[in-house]
């Protein structure tokens, strides 16, 4: 998703190359991938002559919505307070980030 996010319409070749540089994963693969996520509709297509193009269907913003809430649903029972303390209690993060935080919860009265 994060190919076609910055740059689309693609073909699975494009697509492909993209991908070649950062994963090890065979051609058909990725080519599988892109075929799950048009049918799970987070991907459109059209046919250029013998090819397809693939564009998103989602924004980045939507598609992580989604992830967030279905890891929330899954792992930690719906409840967002026990991810959220997970998360900040496993990572290591940067000062900057726990600034971050610490002002995202003081805009929330938090």
């Amino acid at each position: 998703m994060n190919v076609l996010w910055e740059s689309s319409p693609l073909g699975a070749s494009e697509v492909v190359d993209a991908l070649a540089s950062q994963h090890d994963w065979h051609p058909r693969t990725i080519k599988t991938m892109l075929n799950r996520l048009a049918k799970k509709g987070a991907l459109t297509f059209t046919r250029d002559g013998k090819r397809y193009l693939y564009r998103p269907a989602v924004t980045r913003e939507e598609a992580v919505r989604h992830e967030v809430r279905s890891l929330r649903d899954r792992v930690f029972d719906g409840a967002a307070a026990p991810m959220l303390a997970y998360l900040v209690n496993q990572q290591k993060l940067s000062p900057d980030e726990l600034d971050e935080l610490k002002r995202i919860l003081d805009e929330h009265d938090i």
